[in-house]
């Protein structure tokens, strides 16, 4: 047996549960290798299993002749090293992550009925992953990009993803619009490099997307790393308590280790001595036993509230004031280990805000509608349609009954000699899972009914969404503003002119001294030696 099989088990038992006489013990586990004819130095096998005699020669035809087809160990090595890569993420594809674990800080029991958040100092484990958005694997960590923000929480009642950004909105409101924003995000089709046309004339044909513009070219755009950057949930939820009572939230996750952010020039820098600043940050912190961690809190409206909210409470390029809805603690979640293989552990898995556990739900803000689909769809383009049986997916606390079955890499028991449909007679089936109807049954609210159509939210289709970039440029300080000026016109320059008129005049309904500072510095951008670029 492979070192790290699990088809079988020590002891002469076969795959199917058959003992097999005199088969020795000597087969497997990843602490207990299978060892050579010393008996102590471990054995190297193909993937079947079968010892290797030699791993730096293949077989031939005398010293200098050909290889020959029956040399199984170099065709199995070449054929397995032809298929190692999987798809990359299509957003988010640039990160890493680590282990940790979730603490309740605060009782919340009044507005949340999840088991996990049921009593002050439970604590649960958690692994979190964080990225850039753009660009593949491998790129920089230091462009200025919005950071993916993850957390995975294994609770008793099944998982809980917070897929999330360490920004508290969004470019846009509606998802037909996403797959084409993030086609302007990545390599141009026939350049196949960044391109600043497309960039802007995206956004500016987007105006929803200016609050969310704004924070990626204030000093905000390029956090020092990953552990000294807030995560938000972004989207509204719901959360309902034992007594079937709903608020709507919004999740926000504030590092303990102080809000940092790279300039312009520190940024550039660090992409090219550094590209991998932010990941080796992460892990050579965990490493040093510098625990990163961050508290959480939400922000609480009640559903009458959000009827008389000034705002679409579900429109995700919105804030909702801290004055009118303040933070509220919950917990803290840290982390403390380090993957030990980060295929495995952080690459394989697989996040989706559809994955909520009873007490929270989804509401009807349109991204998050769609994100619901989406996350798993791609998982299951990625790693295939089994992807919650990966052990990194799947929850120690809570096991998966389905009637789902077989397909690719099916490594569960899929079912054992259970049926694969439902309904079934209690007669025939005495074990099968069925439904619990007093289960994570979503709590009912009212919509709004009405033909079917392609609109906008009528309630709120003539909403400002000037005023809440507008607020956010004036709490900026003289010199983030400045910065912030410098930012936007060391990337605008690159664009075609009619577009930086259009983007100007965009900038100019934030502030006037929008309008008017970047007119006046960017000729001097063009001017000067300094190149476009994506990065900080």
């Amino acid at each position: 047996m492979a070192v790290g099989s699990s088809n079988g088990s020590a002891n002469g038992a076969a795959p199917n549960g058959a003992h097999v006489k005199g088969m020795s013990d000597g087969a497997a586990s990843a602490d207990n290798p299978r060892v050579g004819s010393d008996g102590k130095t471990p054995l190297l096998t193909t993937g079947g299993g079968h010892p290797v005699s030699d791993d730096n020669n293949s077989v031939s035809i005398g010293g200098r002749g050909q290889l020959l087809l029956e040399d199984f160990h170099l065709l199995d090595k070449l054929a397995h090293f032809d298929r190692e890569r999987i798809p990359e993420r299509v957003v988010h594809a640039n990160g890493s992550g680590a282990h940790g674990y979730f603490e309740v800080t605060q009782d919340v029991s009044d507005l949340c009925k999840a088991a996990f958040l049921s009593e002050v100092g439970k604590r649960i484990p958690v692994l979190s992953r964080f990225s850039t958005v753009g660009l593949e694997s491998g790129s920089a960590d230091t462009v200025r990009d919005p950071r993916g923000f993850s957390v995975k929480f294994y609770t008793e009642e099944g998982i809980w993803d917070m897929v999330g950004n360490n920004t508290p909105i969004f470019f846009m409101r509606d998802p037909i619009k996403f797959p084409d924003f993030i086609h302007t995000q990545k390599r141009h089709p026939s350049k196949h490099v960044k391109d600043p046309d497309v960039f802007w004339d995206f956004l500016t044909l987007t105006p929803e997307s200016f609050h969310q513009v704004l924070i990626l070219f204030s000093p905000r755009g390029v956090p020092d790393g990953y552990r000294h950057m807030n995560g938000y949930g972004s989207h509204t939820f719901k959360w309902v308590n034992k007594e079937g009572q709903a608020n709507w939230v919004k999740f926000h996750f504030k590092t303990d280790q102080g809000i940092k952010n790279l300039t312009h020039e520190e940024g550039v820098k660090l992409a090219g001595i550094d590209p991998d600043y932010a990941k080796k940050d992460l892990y050579n912190s965990i490493e040093a036993g510098d625990f990163p961690s961050w508290t959480f809190f939400v922000q609480v409206m009640s559903l009458e509230q959000a009827e008389t909210f000034k705002w679409d409470p579900f429109d995700l390029t919105k804030v909702w004031p801290h004055k009118e809805f303040p933070l509220r603690e919950v917990g803290r979640f840290t982390l403390d280990r380090n993957p030990t293989n980060y295929f495995n552990e952080i690459e394989q898995a697989a996040y989706s805000p559809a994955h909520m556990p009873p007490g929270i739900e989804a509401s009807p803000d349109r991204m998050l509608q769609a994100r619901l689909f989406s996350y798993d769809d791609t998982a299951r383009h990625r790693l295939g349609p089994n992807y919650l049986l990966l052990p990194i997916n799947r929850c120690p606390f809570a096991k998966a009954q389905t009637y789902q079955s077989d397909g690719f890499m099916q490594v569960g028991d899929n079912g054992g000699s259970g049926p694969n449909y439902y309904p079934n007679s209690r007669e025939l089936w005495p074990n099968a899972p069925r439904p619990d109807p007093a289960q994570a049954n979503p709590e009912p609210f009212p919509v709004e009914g009405g033909l079917a159509g392609r609109y906008p939210n009528k309630k709120w289709v003539d909403q400002n969404d000037w005023d809440q970039p507008q607020m956010l440029w004036k709490t900026m300080s003289k010199e983030d503003q400045e910065q912030t000026l410098s930012n936007i016109a060391g990337h605008l320059q690159g664009a075609q002119e009619f577009i930086q008129k259009r983007a100007i005049a965009l900038f100019g309904k934030i502030d006037p001294e929008m309008e008017e500072g970047l007119q006046a510095i960017l000729p001097e951008k063009k001017k000067s030696d300094e190149p476009y670029t994506m990065t900080a």
